[in-house]
């Protein structure tokens, strides 16, 4: 393949989202069919004069846009069945490369509605450490969450059987909330004592249990997930307990983009203004205790 440094804005370095680019528009053109094996990852970075993690970073975009499957440390991927068509994935899987994504504008904007958030909390990872090192430059990053309110009887996590005044599984919940909360806050405030990020956090509790979990990305793309709810066994406590819960970072995410059409766009905009609605009218301030 034709090196491609050059026609990617002279000496910079190119980022994971020029080298996607890159084979997102080899994939259109024919280049690469469903079915090919990529190059390896060494083979790209010597083409494209970068480190094999910006590499790596490309490859998971690509992924998370439905156009490779199978992206490991180990064999090449495979340009999907259907190149340009973004399929559901679980959570774990696609929502870091998408606030990734988020993360390249210059204003920043996240809405998120979710049980706890400890899947946001690992998307948001790699975005921050960037930030920190200076491969991302936002001028401000604003971000909203919705939780359960804390007093609530949640319809899950719960014992799968109840036994009154028994709070443990609940107390267990509330501490991940917490703790998963405060971590996305102070994570995001630390940057401001090494750069000049404009900061802005907000969390406000609803009086029901959300039964989907939702992302609604600088505005123009949204992704959302059910909860699946199982029975197992847990240990609360250091006792065996049955509950009813769901793993959120297992959950299939179903992305959509204003851009890929009337459908998305609509859905992008409904999911905003439901989210909005939310937040403005029954959502009340959250105390994340200590």
């Amino acid at each position: 393949m034709t090196p491609e440094r050059t026609a990617m804005n002279g000496s910079r370095k190119p980022s994971p989202e020029d080298v996607a680019k890159v084979l997102r528009a080899r994939m259109h053109a024919g280049e690469l069919k469903p079915g090919d094996s990529l190059p390896t990852q060494a083979v790209l970075a010597g083409e494209f004069g970068v480190d094999r993690g910006v590499v790596r970073l490309a490859l998971q975009r690509l992924q998370g846009d439905g156009l490779l499957t199978d992206v490991t440390r180990g064999a090449p991927p495979k340009v999907a069945n259907r190149p340009g068509i973004r399929v559901p994935q679980q959570t774990a899987a696609v929502l870091g490369p998408r606030v990734l994504s988020a993360f390249e504008n210059d204003e920043v904007r996240i809405d998120a509605l979710c049980l706890t958030a400890e899947s946001l909390v690992l998307a948001m990872a790699e975005s921050l450490t960037r930030i920190r090192t200076g491969g991302l430059k936002p001028s401000s990053v604003k971000l909203r969450v919705l939780f359960p309110a804390r007093d609530i009887a949640l319809a899950f996590p719960r014992r799968a059987e109840p036994v009154e005044g028994d709070e443990a599984v609940h107390a267990r919940w509330l501490r991940n909330r917490n703790l998963q909360g405060r971590a996305l806050r102070q994570n995001l405030e630390s940057l401001r004592s090494t750069s000049e990020l404009g900061i802005d956090v907000a969390m406000r509790a609803l009086p029901f249990t959300p039964p989907v979990k939702l992302y609604v990305l600088n505005g123009v793309e949204a992704l959302f997930a059910y909860y699946t709810v199982e029975e197992r066994e847990e240990m609360i406590e250091g006792a065996p307990t049955r509950i009813f819960d769901t793993l959120g970072t297992l959950s299939t995410l179903f992305p959509f983009e204003s851009s890929a059409g009337v459908r998305d766009q609509q859905f992008v905009a409904q999911s905003a203004a439901w989210f909005e609605s939310l937040w403005s009218t029954i959502a009340t301030p959250v105390v994340l205790d200590a």
